[in-house]
């Protein structure tokens, strides 16, 4: 988030990092049920898959990384594909930075979902910017998975997933496997650029570093004795909480209110 007065902190079992809130953005991941939502942060976070299948509610997780001695932090929102509280979805997407809409090849009704997904996004966060005079563009990925099936079951054909981003630079489409982490590295890759935050946040650009290494993690001379040629360092928050919602809430109106105090403003709407 943009404002640099304020810093933002992660504590971890043996460390206390502190991220300006210049550095710190968050990823919010959308779609319907069972179209691999879960598997995709799971290859970005640790790079494996998970062949059992637990309906998600809405999970949150934060990664730090270190880039040339500057620290950046990325929060990861997994939300619920059924959607069960609309007001939560759209405070969701009013605080999301970046934003990967997944639909699974072989359902035609988790594309529609997308189409809807897209739509509100583009609205919702529309209203927002028409307060705040923020940049107009918003990084987005459209993320066709479970390729792995054969063209047999797809029920999306690839034109149809590219007509979607067509129109907007801002925004890409890939189709990829969860299972066989086929695109997905570069499907990061293409959103962090969009984003313009450095492309070494992608899973294989940087080294994964443990959590005992936290007190030395965000210090400008810090180095892997076996890898002296890298440069990037990324490590996982174990016990990271998900901001309140009251947090969230006072962080959209403060940045409306840092627009200007003295002039009307419309609501944008999140319940």
């Amino acid at each position: 988030f943009q404002d640099q007065a304020m810093m933002k902190t992660m504590s971890g079992a043996n460390c206390n990092l502190n991220v300006p809130a210049k550095n710190s953005y968050r990823m919010v991941v959308l779609g319907a049920s069972r179209v691999g939502k879960s598997s995709i942060v799971s290859r970005f976070l640790n790079g494996r898959f998970e062949d059992q299948y637990t309906p998600t509610i809405e999970d949150f997780h934060r990664k730090v990384y270190n880039i040339r001695g500057d620290m950046y932090q990325l929060d990861i929102l997994d939300t619920s594909g059924n959607h069960p509280f609309p007001a939560m979805r759209r405070l969701s997407i009013l605080t999301g930075d970046v934003f990967i809409l997944v639909f699974s090849l072989d359902n035609r009704e988790s594309f529609d979902e997308v189409k809807r997904l897209q739509k509100q996004i583009l609205e919702v966060k529309s209203c927002l910017k028409n307060k705040t005079k923020e940049s107009a563009d918003l990084p987005m990925v459209i993320c066709g998975n479970k390729n792995d099936h054969g063209e047999i079951f797809r029920k999306v054909r690839t034109d149809e997933g590219e007509n979607l981003v067509s129109s907007d630079e801002n925004c890409a489409y890939f189709e990829v496997s969860a299972k066989k982490n086929t695109n997905v590295d570069e499907m990061f890759y293409v959103l962090f650029s969009m984003a313009k935050l450095p492309h070494e946040m992608s899973p294989s650009l940087h080294r994964k570093i443990s959590i005992q290494y936290g007190d030395t993690f965000q210090q400008k001379s810090f180095r892997m004795r076996r890898v002296k040629d890298m440069d990037a360092y990324g490590m996982i928050s174990p016990f990271v909480r998900r901001p309140s919602v009251n947090s969230d809430l006072k962080y959209i109106k403060s940045k409306v209110l840092r627009e200007g105090q003295s002039r009307e403003r419309e609501k944008c709407t999140v319940q």
